[in-house]
């Protein structure tokens, strides 16, 4: 309390710099306990954003509440978000390490307590992105917490526990599964203390005591499996801690379920681990849930009592449970080892549907942090979180393709990335008809990677060690070549045949009205991804080579352009870029290019003739082409000197080709609304790895942290070249409403994307590429081939099949943050391709 004392005795004495000192005294002073501060509102960086259940109130909408720790450089502010500010935060326009200005603010006093309080923000202006002012700021932990005079204790309350003191505790940011603040943290060591284990009982016998009154003897159980935590409060429930979690656990005569209720699960959820000993008393027996998921453990070939499930409670009966510590364990006590099921990626097409197996290898590819909308939930609207994984064993040349989602440990899942050891228990394997199967998290998977494998009973197992021994004669720079981050991705392929069910509406891709397209677009909330599909006709494609992409976590808007000769290079960034189109070209490359070139102006001519707005684009091409062929038979210098200018100076127009329907333009004035979303985003792109730019491709990749740190100032890496892609418009069947949507084709064999992907050959018109994905065939990275790869303008004159026809396209939506909504075309099917149920 000395601390927090001083803070406020001194608020007199400080300069008038602060602004949120000079709005506390104008709320203290005013009658009204709100004011106006935009005549002087100066910017203040978020620094903390914290999510709880709501209290209930009439007209309350949102299911959750928000507070924002603020600073202007001399004080801390721990606000209530006001919840018509909501929606700037289910954006992410909201966020921590952002700088805002308050626009109005009051203060809330608490009617029910006496001496606690808090300001509101009413209405801000999001500003700057990357904050200006924490740049200035050494250690944003020592600024002291600005209180109202004489509510000096309410710092105990703002220290980790919601404003609205009818809660006791935060949820996770973005999912409800994640542990967060600070009542998660105990780590209490294990009892060293001697047990006394001649009265407990085993496993076999709590079945006949199920429904009797005679007092439960003490248990002693090893954990073989720990689920994820489940979050399941709601209005009106009365208990402040609604959490439950299960275990498997074990002793010499079977295996049982236990289940860790409500303020344990915060005292033990990170304590407990498989392989833990628990020596258990006062606990309470109950009739199975049979409907929830269990691991599968036949291989144990140990009984499994599934009837009866073991209850911790914090309290009737209160749960004595002792963490017994591994140098107490006695072999007498005879509990079975924690075993595995390692399946090699060479065997797992053997495995059928759904069954469980245990996965190492080596992280190759790890998409972004995504999230996905809870089906069947009756409470409040809760959202998983997940990412696409690459990992190779050395068994295949194929990788285990993981979908993994958040299992309760945040400090691993945001850690993820390319070149770490990774591990998943309990992985469920997903076939796939015509192409790779995946694997898929469960409830009871758990993910390890390198950092944590130690101590854990896995490490000992043969298949473990033999993937160790395959690293060992791995080079670190030739796996380096062949990673990626972040970027667009999203498995398996729509199938061959889009099938709309009339009696289950629950498809992969429901089909959607361009108006309820619309609504979509505009609720989604921070990464979150749908896919859904739309019926219409395509009326007009666009192949923006000098692409312009937004930098998703920057203010400023970067074009990101192609500087190489091939416009069908695997991103990379543009110094690499650079560098290749610098190297010197052979004769034979030369005279391909010449062919191409030629090919392209014929092409192009094409092009003119069907389309009036290539037409006036045709001089500018035909200027670029023929400075190009020029570069070719130049010097090494000059082609460097010539892209460096390129890379500065192309004019973004000069290099859009085009197609529309000869009715697109009619069409166009009738039309009562066009959603133009079809930009690329940086997120949009998949990039290299690299270990020196490691910690700022996580922080790109992940989920917008909750709590700001040093770290998140760090500077940004170069944007990603982008050959370029095709902005597609599709009209709805009735014609009211059009939208674009981006379509990137997958160009290279070496792109994430291209692993699985169904590759039949195809003739490259505009609709065999956007049906299939890809542009036939894939070029390999490791022999540096140039393939026949058609140039955009050669896919683009074949556009004119799409002229009327009736279609089906099916759509990634993405909201990235902001007003950045990715809406990408993942396929595009003929009506002759769609079938009813």
């Amino acid at each position: 309390m000395e601390d927090i004392s001083s803070c406020s005795s001194t608020v007199a004495g400080l300069p008038g710099a602060s602004f949120l000192q000079r709005t506390l005294e104008r709320l203290s002073s005013t009658q009204c306990l709100k004011v106006n501060t935009e005549d002087e509102a100066a910017p203040v960086a978020v620094i903390a954003l914290q999510r709880y259940l709501s209290e209930r109130t009439d007209g309350q909408l949102d299911s959750y509440s928000y507070d924002v720790t603020v600073t202007d450089g001399v004080w801390r502010a721990k606000c209530f978000v006001h919840p018509s500010l909501n929606h700037l935060v289910h954006s992410n326009t909201l966020r921590t390490g952002a700088d805002i200005d308050i626009t109005q603010c009051s203060f809330v006093y608490n009617e029910r307590r006496l001496g606690h309080g808090y300001m509101c923000i009413e209405k801000l202006r999001c500003g700057a992105q990357r904050s200006a002012l924490l740049a200035r700021v050494k250690d944003v932990g020592s600024l002291p917490m600005l209180v109202k005079h004489g509510m000096e204790r309410s710092v105990l309350l703002q220290s980790d526990v919601p404003l609205q003191v009818s809660r006791k505790h935060y949820l996770s940011l973005w999912n409800n599964e994640d542990p967060e603040g600070d009542t998660w943290t105990s780590r209490s060591p294990p009892s060293v203390t001697v047990l006394d284990v001649s009265t407990i009982t085993l496993l076999c016998s709590l079945d006949a005591c199920f429904r009797k009154t005679r007092k439960l003897l003490p248990l002693l159980v090893k954990i073989l499996h720990k689920s994820r935590l489940r979050y399941y409060g709601k209005f009106g429930l009365k208990i402040d801690y609604s959490y439950q979690t299960y275990f498997e656990v074990a002793d010499q005569s079977g295996i049982m379920s236990l289940v860790l209720w409500n303020e344990l699960c915060p005292e033990f959820y990170q304590r407990l681990s498989v392989g833990t000993v628990l020596y258990i008393q006062n606990y309470s027996l109950k009739q199975s849930y049979l409907k929830r998921s269990r691991p599968q453990m036949e291989h144990y070939r140990m009984t499994m009592f599934d009837t009866v499930e073991i209850g911790l409670n914090p309290r009737n009966p209160t749960s004595v449970i002792t963490v017994v510590s591994p140098k107490m364990v006695l072999p007498q006590w005879r509990l079975p080892d924690v075993s595995y099921q390692f399946t090699t990626r060479s065997e797992l097409e053997n495995l059928s549907n759904n069954s469980a197996c245990d996965v190492i290898g080596l992280v190759t590819f790890v998409g972004r942090v995504e999230r996905v909308k809870c089906k069947g939930n009756n409470g409040p609207e809760k959202y998983w979180t997940y990412r696409w994984i690459h990992a190779v064993d050395g068994t295949s040349e194929r990788p285990f393709i993981l979908e993994v989602f958040s299992s309760s440990r945040p400090e691993v899942f945001s850690r993820i990335c390319p070149m770490t050891y990774l591990v998943c228990t309990q992985m469920r394997v997903c076939p796939v008809e015509g192409s790779l199967p995946y694997l898929t998290s469960s409830n009871e998977t758990e993910t390890f990677i390198t950092g944590y494998h130690k101590g854990q009973p896995y490490v000992s197992d043969p298949r473990v060690k033999s993937f160790i021994q395959w690293t060992k004669t791995l080079k670190d720079n030739v796996v380096l070549q062949k990673t990626a981050v972040g970027g667009h991705y999203c498995y398996p392929r729509p199938p061959r045949t889009f099938t709309q069910s009339m009696a289950d509406v629950s498809t992969q891709a429901p089909l959607v009205a361009a108006a309820d397209l619309k609504k979509e677009l505009e609720t989604l909330q921070y990464r979150e991804h749908k896919k859904v599909a739309l019926q219409g006709q395509i009326t007009a494609v666009r192949y923006m080579k000098n692409t312009k992409t937004t930098e998703s976590r920057g203010t400023q808007e970067k074009e990101v352009r192609d500087v190489s000769t091939d416009a069908h290079n695997h991103p990379a960034t543009a110094e690499q870029t650079l560098a290749a189109s610098s190297t010197s070209a052979s004769p034979e490359k030369i005279s391909t290019r010449k062919r191409r070139i030629q090919t392209r102006k014929a092409t192009q001519s094409s092009l003119n003739r069907a389309s009036s707005s290539a037409k006036r684009r045709h001089k500018d091409t035909e200027e670029e082409e023929e400075e190009e062929e020029e570069s070719d038979s130049g010097s090494e210098e000059a082609q460097d000197v010539e892209c460096r200018q390129q890379l500065q100076n192309q004019n973004p127009d000069a290099d859009v080709l085009s197609w529309e329907s000869s009715s697109w333009p009619k069409q166009r004035q009738e039309v009562s609304e066009h959603l133009v979303r079809g930009g690329l985003y940086q997120d949009s792109v998949s990039r290299r790895f690299t270990f020196d730019e490691k910690n700022v491709l996580l922080q790109q990749s992940n989920l917008q942290p909750a709590r700001w740190t040093a770290e998140q100032n760090a500077d940004v890496i170069a944007p990603v070249v982008c050959p370029g892609y095709y902005q597609v418009t599709i009209l709805g069947i009735n014609k009211q409403i059009a939208v674009d949507a981006a379509y990137l084709p997958v160009v290279s064999s070496d792109e994430p994307r291209a692993v699985g992907l169904p590759q039949d050959p195809h003739g490259n018109t505009m609709m065999s590429c956007l049906s299939s994905g890809f542009l036939c065939p894939l070029g390999d990275a490791d022999t540096n081939s140039e393939s026949a790869l058609p140039e955009p303008g050669e896919v683009l004159a074949t556009a004119v099949e799409l002229e009327d026809t009736h279609v089906v396209c099916v759509l990634d939506l993405c909201s990235l943050g902001g007003d950045e909504v990715e809406v990408l075309i993942d396929k595009v099917y003929r009506v002759p391709e769609v079938s009813l149920n």
